[in-house]
């Protein structure tokens, strides 16, 4: 991640935690100098606009993204399973303003962005689908449903939030509700897999929430 001044990063992380807590539209760069106790004018002599904030924060989630791609050193395949799904879904909840407010200051959602990294998390999800497949690990076997499993899997891992708020009416999530979405993702997947397998996972999970 990009090095910026101590003022600069508690700008930026009192922004992200009043977006998350608010959203984009509901915050003003007042309320974040306030939060604060500086002026706006020292605020905005970092960041001059909100939608400033909000891409610089943008720029820090895709960031760390490509940092994780870079430094991944394959291990067993159900430590590299689990370790990828609680990264997603706790870069997810730390940056949870950017899916469902991005709209507002960009104009088009994080996916069309050139430089997303999305697309690369996907293909990430399938290519430890495809491992399991390899590895014989599925119940049944067939290249056709793997695509399919993938897009399920990805689909409640990326939407879980918005499932909180539009369908459970949770404004305000806790990290507990967050959790809630790696269990209904591993209820989908778990099921196919060999009962050999399921006890891999279930301990790889035990020992990243440890």
């Amino acid at each position: 991640m990009r090095q910026r001044s101590a003022t600069a990063t508690r700008i930026l992380d009192a922004s992200r935690t009043i977006f998350n807590a608010k959203g984009y539209a509901a915050t003003s760069v007042t309320e974040v100098a306030a939060t604060l106790g500086m002026s706006q004018g020292n605020l905005t002599y970092h960041f001059p606009t909100k939608r400033d904030l909000a891409m610089a924060l943008e720029d820090d989630a895709l960031q760390l993204m490509k940092d994780r791609r870079a430094a991944l050193k394959p291990g067993s395949l159900a430590d590299d399973y689990v370790e990828h799904l609680l990264f997603g879904m706790e870069l997810t909840w730390r940056y949870r303003f950017l899916m469902r407010d991005r709209i507002q200051y960009a104009g088009a959602p994080i996916g069309q962005r050139p430089d997303s990294e999305l697309g690369a998390d996907y293909e990430e999800l399938l290519g430890l689908l495809r491992r399991i497949d390899d590895e014989d690990l599925f119940v049944r076997r067939g290249a056709e449903d793997i695509e399919v499993l993938a897009r399920s899997l990805w689909i409640i891992s990326r939407y879980w939030i918005d499932h909180l708020r539009e369908l459970e009416g949770l404004e305000q999530p806790s990290w507990a509700d967050q959790q809630r979405g790696v269990r209904h993702h591993l209820a989908i997947l778990l099921p196919c897999l060999k009962a050999s397998a399921r006890r891999e996972f279930a301990a790889a999970l035990e020992k990243r929430q440890l």
